[in-house]
């Protein structure tokens, strides 16, 4: 099992931020992610745990995001904000839409919107508010998630971004049409680090936190 990693600033927020698939928290250390944040010197504590959706079924990983990490972070902490990159962002995402856990606000960086089957479905049936889900197509977390969507929980600050050459734009681009955003940082980059290093700047320069006393 891979470590957790921190950044503990003795702040009263904190930023749980889910690793993609096939990412440990190791890497969104390499990457430079808990250096970004230590030179801009905001009050955010940052903790990336390692955890992912596991199986074809996202469930037991919702359950242990919200009785392992967030319910024992809102003890401590006044605001508890969750995040992820790719499948971590859609892990992050689908535990507010589907009211898992509470949340005071998303960080989301290029979140997975789910395979084309589920999209282009969606895009042919006139739009979100016109598709209807089967009951078996609800053990899909792609579909999970999108049917969660049709009445989200009311929203909170949220942030998201992709770069212009992701693979998954297209369901990237949807899935912004009906989150309740500012509006989506789309930067230069693939669905790797070139665009991910550069939205995570942009997260942290948007003025959600303040600076260390």
């Amino acid at each position: 099992m891979n470590p957790t990693e921190r950044l503990l600033q003795g702040a009263d927020t904190l930023l749980l931020m889910l690793p993609g698939a096939l990412m440990t928290p190791q890497h969104m250390v390499q990457a430079g992610l808990f250096d970004e944040l230590a030179k801009r010197r905001l009050a955010l504590d940052l903790v990336a745990p390692d955890l992912h959706a596991e199986g074809a079924d996202n469930r037991i990983a919702l359950r242990r995001l919200e009785d392992e990490w967030l319910a024992p972070a809102r003890k401590t902490y006044r605001r508890v904000w969750l995040g992820g990159i790719s499948r971590g962002g859609q892990l992050a995402l689908s535990c507010w839409a589907g009211q898992v856990g509470a949340v005071n606000g998303l960080c989301l960086l290029a979140p997975y919107a789910g395979g084309r089957l589920t999209t282009n479905a969606i895009v042919r049936a006139g739009g979100l508010a016109s598709w209807i889900a089967t009951d078996d197509q609800m053990s899909d977390p792609d579909v999970r998630l999108w049917h969660w969507l049709l009445s989200p929980p009311p929203a909170v600050p949220m942030f998201m971004g992709y770069g212009d050459r992701d693979r998954f734009a297209d369901g990237m681009s949807l899935l912004a049409q009906h989150l309740p955003l500012p509006r989506c940082e789309v930067l230069p980059g693939d669905h790797d680090w070139s665009a991910w290093l550069p939205l995570w700047q942009r997260f942290l320069d948007a003025g959600h936190f303040d600076a260390l006393a």
